[in-house]
């Protein structure tokens, strides 16, 4: 599911990253996404087996333009949805390590036919 993840915030041209990933000597891109698997659930229990996996990650823009955060990270939203993960809601703030950088974050969702 991360490939497909991946591949759709790829297409803003920006650095696509698991959350934490980063060197410590390497120089923060000026925009990027980052992204966090934080389950893949098992749904959908019948005849003994499991139909469905629901994936949830944590997805993260951070830029040095405070007003990208909010319209790069609205409208990956917008093209996350139209290729069928869920998410609600606004997005929210997350913490930068570079005192350079804001950044805002979406939970998404995907549900998976086994």
């Amino acid at each position: 599911m991360e490939d497909l993840l991946i591949k759709i915030l790829s297409e803003f041209g920006y650095p696509v990253r698991r959350q934490g990933s980063s060197l410590d000597t390497e120089k923060y891109p000026d925009h990027f996404f980052t992204f966090w698997n934080t389950s893949a659930d098992g749904d959908g229990f019948y005849d003994n087996k499991e139909h469905f996996i629901t994936y949830e990650y944590d997805v993260n823009f951070y830029s040095v333009d405070p007003e990208k955060i909010y319209t790069v990270l609205r409208e990956a939203k917008k093209r996350l949805r139209s290729r069928g993960f869920e998410s609600w809601g606004d997005a929210h703030d997350v913490g930068s390590d570079e005192p350079t950088h804001s950044g805002r974050g979406i939970t998404v969702s995907y549900l998976k036919e086994e």
